[in-house]
């Protein structure tokens, strides 16, 4: 019998495996396309201590000068540090964020904030932010505030919740918190999760570990308030180094749970000084949606002394600490409605 070349079976095998590499590499291009559209439309959530920001700090063109901007567009000496808000900057630390808690503010006039939040509108006013802040909060004469600074573009804010001191004070055991969290629902139509809610805590060094356990409490109470078990804590907890123990993190539930997951791990670095490394400043994260929706491996410090390459002093003149910052993944259906 004469051999005419090869027959329906091997043509179909070999199609099979064209249309295998074909389908294959089509997946691939999507996986890649839709990481390119989170990292360009993902959300980004900070948290920044800023270390007593009042007046003083917001007036100090230099110290603003770092913390509004990202980009330098032209190179400065050391000799020549004032700040030309319009012509050097394109945008800003702060401007990074979608939505950041700032706190340590300790302005009873409520003008350090709005200067703040006056500069960082001054730039791209299709984007401009908008704070909603807390009571001033502290047991005796030292006080301060939570701010959320956020874009009113792609956040709205729906509830807030302030967490009430306990009726009975005057006790540790009932007065846990030397600043009561402040917690915000935002509507988020341009993330995966659309109902964002954010537990603000910075606690004190001297009961941080009580504080984190108590936030558990808090966690639990929001829960049944808005009905929801998907919920971000972030702050400066003051979880590291002398302020926690082994054996006090087993006594944390915060930690003990595992249902919550702390996306700034214990080897992080959220401290300016070259000479400690603490993760001080925590994101956790609890509930299946929050979790599918964080992008894997943004939860971090921003190094802003290393990435505008300041020496410690000038980073010590914003603050002590680094932000910490985590992005959600984008609704690509929103974003193509948006387009259209």
């Amino acid at each position: 019998m004469r051999h005419t070349g090869p027959g329906i079976a091997g043509r179909c095998s070999k199609w099979r495996a064209v249309m295998v590499h074909t389908v294959r590499t089509a997946s691939l291009l999507c996986a890649v396309g839709l990481c390119a559209l989170n990292a360009a439309f993902s959300m980004k959530i900070c948290a920044f201590n800023i270390q007593s920001f009042g007046e003083s700090k917001a007036s100090n063109k230099k110290v603003m000068g770092i913390l509004l901007k990202v980009h330098v567009i032209s190179a400065m000496s050391s000799q020549n540090w004032t700040v030309d808000f319009g012509l050097t900057f394109l945008c800003k630390i702060l401007s990074r964020c979608d939505l950041c808690l700032i706190q340590e503010v300790r302005d009873s006039k409520g003008r350090a904030i709005q200067a703040l939040v006056k500069d960082l509108n001054r730039f791209d006013k299709s984007n401009t932010y908008s704070y909603i802040e807390s009571e001033r909060l502290g047991r005796k004469t030292y006080k301060e505030q939570y701010v959320y600074v956020y874009r009113n573009n792609v956040l709205k804010v729906k509830e807030q919740y302030q967490y009430p001191k306990p009726e009975v004070q005057g006790t540790n055991d009932t007065d846990v918190f030397s600043r009561e969290p402040f917690i915000v629902r935002f509507h988020s139509p341009t993330t995966l999760m659309k109902d964002l809610i954010l537990i603000g805590q910075h606690t004190s060094p001297k009961s941080a570990m009580k504080e984190m356990d108590e936030l558990y409490i808090v966690f639990r109470e929001i829960c049944r308030k808005w009905k929801t078990e998907n919920v971000m804590i972030l702050g400066d907890l003051n979880a590291a180094c002398g302020y926690v123990t082994v054996k006090g993190w087993r006594a944390v539930r915060l930690r003990s749970d595992r249902k919550f997951r702390w996306l700034i791990g214990d080897e992080q670095d959220t401290t300016v000084r070259e000479k400690t490394r603490c993760a001080y400043d925590r994101i956790i994260v609890h509930g299946r949606e929050i979790i599918a929706t964080v992008v894997p491996g943004s939860a971090q410090p921003f190094n802003f002394k290393e990435t505008f390459h300041l020496t410690e002093d000038e980073a010590l003149a914003v603050s002590d600490h680094f932000p910490v910052e985590v992005d959600l993944k984008p609704n690509h259906r929103y974003l193509l409605r948006s387009e259209l």
